[in-house]
């Protein structure tokens, strides 16, 4: 098991971290949090070198992912850089990557009921103003738990405050900054239930949160 005590904080600057083989050839990992070797709870990071993929395979607890480089492939269509996808419980697919590409993969998470397939170009989608000058794109809500994107322009200062339900952040570009530390691009952060920070940034920077699952 790997960081599953939800209510203890984990940072982990994922550009300082290796890749470790996966039991596909071609396809590399780096866990952030696991229950089990190859089952269970699970979000790493993936890799695909040009030209891997997995057999097909199903998935009994969902999927989640956001493509954070190149271009993620399936029997279903391509999903460059920026997409965001949800294949729900029960689902199947063959995945690959014809030139390569990373992902950030969430195995497992689903709760009963959730069963929205999800696919958004977050390149093209519309953001809506939030807090001071922050911009949010959402990408999924269910019973309380959220996903979005957060955009700090360079400058911001958000309210302290508290996380009912623990917060998860993913730093894709910029460096989020709280009174705790300095998160540069690839940083993953996970926030227990009512934990407190008072967050800022001093450049431009893009968050994937997810609220209210901890």
């Amino acid at each position: 098991m790997l960081n599953m005590d939800f209510s203890q904080k984990v940072v982990i600057h994922t550009q300082d971290q290796p890749w470790q083989e996966s039991p596909s050839k071609g396809v590399w990992r780096k866990p952030l949090a696991r229950e089990g070797i190859e089952n269970g709870h699970a979000t790493s990071l993936v890799r695909y070198d040009a030209g891997a993929g997995y057999t097909a395979h199903n998935h009994p607890g969902g999927e989640e992912i956001i493509v954070l480089e190149g271009i993620f492939s399936d029997e279903n269509g391509d999903y460059p850089a920026g997409t965001y996808i949800r294949n729900p419980q029960g689902s199947h697919h063959q995945p690959f990557s014809q030139d390569g590409c990373v992902l950030l993969v969430k195995l497992n998470q689903f709760q009963r009921g959730d069963s929205a397939q999800i696919v958004i170009d977050t390149q093209r989608g519309e953001w809506f103003p939030g807090y001071a000058e922050l911009k949010v794109m959402s990408l999924h809500t269910y019973q309380g738990i959220s996903t979005s994107l957060v955009h700090w322009p360079a400058g911001t200062h958000f309210l302290p405050h508290s996380h009912a339900g623990g917060e998860e952040i993913f730093v894709l570009n910029g460096e989020f900054i709280d009174e705790h530390g300095r998160y540069s691009a690839g940083s993953w952060i996970r926030n227990p239930h009512m934990s407190k920070h008072d967050p800022y940034v001093e450049v431009d920077t893009t968050i994937l949160v997810k609220v209210g699952h901890l």
